[in-house]
């Protein structure tokens, strides 16, 4: 199951990340839920001391940052290149 957290919700409910870029990552959470293989896009694992394993997911000029738990996939943030790394250092 792919989870967003309120704050994605949110900034896709007013149009702070385009329409068409929330549809391009929905649908590659949702093949990822299906087949669990990270090579199928350009998925990193975010550097770092973190509680768990961060991944990041690339479309275009905007970063969608998650993690895995047993078979969900939570979405903790999606925005501009710029504005992702500044929230991970």
């Amino acid at each position: 199951m792919v989870l967003y957290e309120k704050s994605v919700e949110k900034a896709a409910a007013k149009g702070d990340i385009p329409r068409r870029i929330i549809i391009l990552f929905h649908n590659a959470f949702l093949s990822l839920e299906l087949t669990g293989d990270l090579n199928l896009f350009d998925i990193k694992k975010i550097k770092g001391n973190y509680k768990r394993d961060y991944y990041r997911l690339r479309k275009a000029k905007y970063r969608a940052i998650f993690y895995i738990e047993e078979k969900d996939l939570f979405v903790v943030y999606i925005g501009k290149r710029d504005e992702v790394y500044d929230l991970w250092r």
